[in-house]
């Protein structure tokens, strides 16, 4: 009898650990994962965007930003390297590995330094990357910044040497119903004293950098004739009295003057980041009212930087004094494709009493109506100026990128009026 009870005994017993061992198993986990989770979700996480850079003609030390989406109650340590793409480790790049970056409790923003390596080749964009294995006290969702090196497809055989293009678009030289009053087609052997002066120096004492922070000294040494048939006007990076880059300004106030028409300006115009090329006009009576009550006039100007939306794009603008207040309107005109130092192009305007309207190869880009009172600056005569700023508080200054020498070719300026 007492065997068959042992038995019994233990046979229950056998039962009640089948079913207690896996609660208490259960019970376990539950409170482990509850302290994971609770943990995970109290960790910071690593953030970034994928990063581009222009690639230049020599090395640069560029900076990549890693971001916490909170601040760490702990050091948070993360690992990096770079990967290959398309972008050849140590020939387009520096190699990176068994790098850390640190943020310290509080911290949510670190930067990476990296060196990309320039050259004078044209080749396609490339691209690598950042690898982020591991990380102490956060979490990385996404392991890889994809880093991209933009080739800023310029032919670097010529940059900084005098190309004269071959090609480029030409208006005539007559119209109907019109006469052509005044010409410079720069066919002489030296720039005509009988249409031009240079405004030279850096503005000051009076109108430091122009009134827009620029840094250029406007020389005379810069602007010359060649091949009997064009004016170039040189941007150089050299000292002068001061300033680190050197320009010409041409002006044909008190020379030539003019009043309604048509004005056609064919041009090859300078790239780069810093560089401010303008065919612009000023009222004459600016050296009795000052500006903007003498009105301006932009025929063109280009804010040099890169070439999709700088390079590619010019300006036609007015400038005038409203009623008491300065007041400025313009647009643009965008190539399709390539940039305005490839050719040479036709910057024009129509001028009469009524409106002025900007032209670019013949097509009308912009479009004012002067008619009103408060614009009575647009009914007056104008004289022309020409030139180069280097740098500005519209272009910003050039940069490793910068290709200097600069060059703007003018190839002739027309005025023609209503017979």
């Amino acid at each position: 009898m007492s065997v068959w009870l042992n038995v019994l005994l233990f046979a229950l017993f056998m039962i009640k650990s089948f079913f207690l061992f896996p609660l208490s198993i259960l019970m376990l986990q539950l409170f482990c994962c509850s302290d994971i989770t609770t943990s995970i979700v109290n960790l910071s996480a690593l953030t970034f965007d994928d990063t581009l850079f222009i690639e230049s003609n020599i090395d640069q030390e560029v900076q990549v930003r890693l971001s916490l989406n909170k601040p760490s109650l702990e050091t948070v340590v993360i690992d990096y390297e770079t990967l290959s793409g398309t972008a050849m480790p140590d020939k387009d790049y520096i190699t990176l590995q068994n790098k850390r970056a640190t943020f310290e409790i509080g911290e949510t923003e670190q930067f990476i330094a990296l060196e990309i390596l320039g050259d004078q080749g044209i080749e396609s964009d490339e691209e690598f990357y950042l690898y982020f294995p591991y990380a102490d006290n956060a979490m990385i969702v996404q392991d890889t910044m994809k880093i991209s090196i933009l080739n800023d497809d310029v032919d670097n055989s010529t940059a900084g040497i005098l190309v004269i293009p071959e090609k480029g678009y030409e208006t005539p030289l007559t119209y109907e119903g019109m006469s052509l009053v005044w010409q410079d087609e720069f066919d002489q052997t030296a720039i005509n004293a009988d249409n031009w002066t240079f405004q030279n120096g850096d503005g000051c004492p009076s109108l430091c950098g122009w009134g827009n922070a620029e840094l250029q000294y406007y020389t005379e040494d810069n602007a010359y004739i060649v091949a009997n048939n064009y004016l170039v006007i040189e941007a150089l990076k050299e000292q002068r009295s001061g300033r680190s880059y050197t320009s010409s300004k041409l002006i044909s106030q008190g020379k030539q003057v003019f009043k309604y028409g048509r004005i056609d300006i064919r041009a090859n115009l300078p790239y780069g980041q810093g560089l401010w090329p303008a065919l612009w006009m000023l009222g004459a009576n600016h050296n009795q009212v000052g500006w903007p009550h003498c009105g301006e006039i932009d025929i063109m100007e280009l804010i040099g930087g890169n070439a999709n939306g700088r390079d590619n794009t010019i300006h036609g603008t007015v400038h005038w004094q409203d009623n008491g207040f300065k007041a400025d309107y313009g647009t643009s005109s965008i190539l399709s494709e390539g940039i305005y130092n490839d050719e040479f192009h036709v910057f024009s305007i129509e001028w009469d009493e009524t409106k002025i309207t900007w032209l670019r190869d013949d097509k009308v880009f912009n479009r004012i109506d002067i008619t009103s009172p408060y614009m009575s600056e647009f009914n007056q005569p104008f004289w022309f100026i020409l030139n180069i700023a280097v740098g500005g508080s519209w272009p910003g200054n050039p940069n490793i990128s910068t290709v200097l020498p600069q060059y703007m070719v003018i190839d002739y300026i027309r005025v023609f009026q209503i017979n």
